[in-house]
């Protein structure tokens, strides 16, 4: 299976890069705890804007991959030695920009016998110490599909655990060798077995079909998935998988209606919607809370 390769970027999908004060302070906070983003890492088109919101998804473990997937703009490689202090060093970035809602995701490890399971726990209990009242989400790898590793992340009791299945089975050899779409939907069941909220993520664009969406659909909300987002893929780098074409934003509206229907919670879908794209405000209108004024990790 191949996708043309499409050149024409439309234009709902141009992003205008400006920066304020807010992106200022976001990355001297982060130049300063030498810490790293998703942000950056993947290449988000919605950097400038979150950044300039005084946000921003931190990425734990390093700046390489052990796998290769063919959508992703993080370097794949041998990984650095991990750093114990990585977890207080989040923790006080979290604090110092006073976010309400924090995102921590990671490169994948499985090089380490845990996954790399037990820097998220302890990051998730780092930034409760130093900002009690914060909300924190975990975008977490599928840790080889380790039980115990993922038992120890949830034991630190994330706000939401986030695995993202990314695209739909058929296209699994051609973008995610290395991973297992069985696998990805049993850490969502056991997350949600455990009683935590689980989120996951699909990108749309590479060639697949909308009865494959579908089907995707329905097996996130059998493994008992609460919150979907939904955006394009975008190529971040000419050596990458194609994209295949683009969405139309009124075609991300109707993918969204089909999610809702489909009984998921709440649903973000629009073409540069991106797995921890404004997070805190979907998770407080999943919970009722409503949008607030305060800051919230939302890359």
């Amino acid at each position: 299976m191949t996708a043309p390769v499409q050149k024409r970027l439309p234009s709902w999908l141009k992003v205008r890069l400006t920066t304020g004060q807010g992106f200022i302070r976001v990355s001297n906070r982060l130049r300063e705890g030498g810490l790293r983003t998703v942000c950056e890492g993947a290449a988000c088109p919605n950097r400038n804007e979150c950044w300039n919101a005084g946000t921003a998804t931190f990425l734990i473990l390093g700046d390489r991959c052990t796998r290769s997937c063919r959508f992703c703009n993080i370097p794949s490689g041998d990984p650095p030695q991990i750093d114990h202090n990585e977890p207080l060093r989040v923790a006080k970035a979290v604090s110092a920009l006073g976010l309400s809602y924090a995102v921590v995701t990671s490169v994948t490890r499985d090089d380490l016998p845990d996954g790399g399971a037990a820097i998220f726990a302890e990051t998730i209990r780092a930034i409760r110490r130093d900002s009690p009242r914060c909300r924190v989400e975990v975008l977490i790898p599928d840790f080889l599909g380790s039980p115990a590793a993922l038992d120890t992340v949830l034991d630190a009791a994330p706000d939401v655990l986030n695995h993202n299945v990314e695209t739909v089975p058929s296209f699994y050899r051609l973008v995610r060798p290395e991973a297992d779409y069985e696998r990805s939907l049993e850490v969502i069941a056991r997350t949600s077995e455990r009683g935590a909220v689980t989120k996951s993520g699909l990108m749309v664009g590479l060639g697949e079909t909308l009865a494959e969406v579908q089907n995707v659909l329905q097996d996130l909300r059998r493994a008992g998935c609460d919150i979907l987002t939904i955006g394009q893929y975008l190529r971040p780098r000419r050596d990458l998988f194609p994209v295949a074409r683009y969405y139309h934003p009124e075609e991300f509206e109707e993918l969204g209606r089909m999610g809702r229907a489909a009984g998921f919670q709440e649903v973000l879908s629009a073409p540069l919607v991106r797995s921890s794209y404004r997070a805190g405000r979907v998770t407080m209108r999943k919970d009722g809370m409503g949008a607030t004024g305060t800051p919230s990790a939302q890359s």
